[in-house]
C-alpha cells in the first residue's frame, strides 16, 4: 500500500472535519491536480503523469452520437486470468479475486493507463475555493460551505472522500436512455428501458452555498420506464437532499395503472432497486447514493489497482447488447482495465443499524472521484456482490462517468447490468432544466399526458 502524504495520514487518524489550510490548498494545480489527485506518475512509469485528461473530442466525433474510442489503437499489455491471478494479487480488488474463483473463464484485459478524466475549468476553480471553506455538518451526513467543485480535494476523513464522490461533476442537466438487464445463471434476460433526467443542483453555475444549504437539495432526478409493458408508464421522481438525516430524500412515483402520484419513502438504503429483480439495493444505483448514516466510513489508503477504465468498447454503438451479456458475467473481451491509483474506502455497518450489507469496500478513482468498483459483504462477512462501473470521459461535457454498471451476485450466479446504451440514443448534456421541472405537480402533468 502506498504511503499517504503526512497531512492525510495524521488527519485520518484524528478524523478531522475542518477545511485544509491555505498552505495545503495551494498544492492544487501543481503537486496535486485541480481535483486533488497526485499529478506525477508512479515510480516505474506504469501510471503516467496527469496532463489535463481529454480536453477536446477526437477527430470524427459528431455531437449527439456515441463517443469514438480515442485509445482504439492501444494494444493489451497483459491478461489476468484465474491461472495467473496470484502474480497480480496486490493489484486486484477482493471482488476480482472472488470472480476468478467463481468463474474460471473470467479475465481482466489490461491496457496502458490513460488518465483521461477532465472537468471544466469552473469546476477546478470552485474546487480551489472549496478546499478552504467546505466542512462536514450533521456528524458527516451533510456538507456546507461548498458548491460546484469537489468539496474536499485534500480529504481528511472517510466521509470527506465519500462526499467527493457524491458531488463529483456529471454535467448540469442530462437525459439518458438506457437499458437494464437482470441476467439469469444460464444467460437469459429481459431488458427494462429507462429514460433518466438529471439536474445536478450542486453544480449549477454560480449557485451560492447559502441557496444549496437552505434548499437542502443536491440532485433532482426523474426516471420513466417506457418498457416492458407491465412497467410502462411508471415514473419515479426524487429530490436528493444534501443532509438526508436532517431531511430524508423526497421521492414520489407516478403509477400509470392508477394514474396517481404517491409518496415513495422506501426508495432508499437496502430497499430493492427499481425493476432490478432483487439484484441490487436502492443505494447501489450509481454505485452508491443516499445517506451515509448507517455506516462507519474509513479510508484504508490509496493503492495502485487494476480497475475498469476508458470503457469505450462497452459504450460503442457498433456492439449489440447481446454481445455484452453472457452467462455469469459480461463479455470480458469488451471490458478494458488499467492500473490507476484509487482511494480504498471501507464502510462498516454501525451497531444497531440494519442493512443487507454488513460491510462495503469502494475503490474510488483519484482523478475523477468516481467509484470504479465495490465489494459488498453479507451478514456472515462473506463477499456477496461484486460491482464495477465501466466509465468513459464524455468529452462533449468533460465528465468522467459510468457507461455501464455491473453488479454480480456470487451466491445465485446472476448479475445486473444497468446503463446499456449501445442501441439507444446518446446522452444529451445540452438539455435545460430547472427545479420546477422536478416537482410532484410536474410529475402529475407528465404522467397524465
Amino acid at each position: 500500500m502506498k504511503t499517504l502524504p503526512l497531512i492525510l495520514a495524521a488527519a485520518f487518524c484524528a478524523s478531522a472535519r475542518a477545511a485544509v489550510p491555505e498552505s495545503e490548498a495551494a498544492k492544487l494545480g501543481g503537486e496535486l491536480t485541480p481535483l486533488g489527485a497526485q499529478t506525477a506518475g508512479n515510480a516505474d512509469g506504469s501510471i503516467p503523469a496527469w496532463n489535463g485528461g481529454i480536453l477536446t473530442p477526437p477527430a470524427g466525433y459528431k455531437p449527439g452520437t456515441h463517443h469514438p474510442d480515442p485509445f482504439a489503437a492501444d494494444q493489451p499489455l497483459y491478461t489476468v486470468t484465474a491461472g495467473n491471478a496470484g502474480q497480480y494479487d496486490a493489484r486486484l480488488t477482493a471482488g476480482a479475486k472472488a470472480m476468478f474463483k467463481a468463474y474460471p473463464d473470467y479475465k481482466l484485459v489490461v491496457y496502458p493507463t490513460r488518465r483521461s478524466a477532465s472537468n471544466p475549468q469552473r469546476v477546478y476553480d470552485a474546487t480551489r475555493r472549496n478546499a478552504t471553506s467546505a466542512r462536514l455538518v450533521s456528524d458527516g451526513n451533510g456538507i456546507a460551505g461548498a458548491t460546484v467543485g469537489i468539496p474536499f480535494p485534500i480529504p481528511q476523513s472517510g466521509l470527506e472522500v465519500l462526499w467527493n464522490f457524491l458531488t463529483r461533476y456529471r454535467g448540469v442537466s442530462a437525459i439518458r436512455r438506457i437499458d437494464q438487464a437482470a441476467v439469469e445463471r444460464g444467460g437469459g434476460y429481459v431488458t427494462v428501458k429507462f429514460e433518466d433526467e438529471f439536474l445536478f443542483n450542486y453544480v449549477r453555475p454560480d449557485i451560492p452555498p447559502k441557496e444549496l444549504e437552505e434548499g437542502n437539495t443536491l440532485i433532482f432526478f426523474k426516471q420513466a420506464v417506457p418498457a416492458p409493458a407491465r412497467l410502462a408508464g411508471t415514473i419515479l421522481l426524487a429530490q436528493e437532499t444534501m443532509d438526508q438525516v436532517k431531511e430524508p430524500r423526497r421521492a414520489w412515483v407516478y403509477n400509470a395503472g392508477r394514474r396517481r402520484v404517491t409518496r415513495a419513502p422506501n426508495v432508499a438504503y437496502d430497499n430493492p432497486g427499481t425493476a432490478a429483480d432483487g439484484q441490487r439495493t436502492s443505494d447501489q444505483f450509481d454505485m452508491f447514493n443516499g445517506a451515509p448514516d448507517r455506516y462507519d466510513w474509513k479510508v484504508v489508503g490509496k493503492r495502485e489497482m487494476l480497475v475498469p477504465y476508458n470503457a469505450y468498447k462497452l459504450h460503442s454503438d457498433k456492439v449489440k447488447v447481446a454481445e455484452i451479456l453472457k452467462p455469469g458475467h459480461i463479455n470480458q473481451d469488451l471490458a478494458r482495465y488499467e492500473l490507476h491509483r484509487v482511494w480504498v474506502l471501507e464502510a462498516t455497518l454501525k451497531p444497531g443499524q440494519s442493512h443487507l450489507y454488513s460491510r462495503r469496500t469502494f475503490y474510488i478513482d483519484e482523478d475523477s472521484w468516481q467509484i470504479l468498483a465495490a465489494d459488498q459483504y453479507d451478514k456472515q462477512g462473506q463477499i456477496w456482490r461484486v460491482s464495477e462501473a465501466h466509465c468513459i470521459n464524455y468529452y462533449d461535457a468533460q465528465t468522467f462517468w459510468s457507461t455501464l454498471e455491473v453488479h454480480c451476485d456470487l451466491q445465485n450466479g446472476r448479475y445486473l447490468a444497468i446503463g446499456l446504451d449501445n442501441e439507444n440514443p446518446m446522452y444529451d448534456f445540452s438539455i435545460k432544466r430547472t427545479p420546477d421541472d422536478f416537482t410532484p405537480d410536474a410529475l402529475r402533468r407528465e404522467g397524465t399526458r
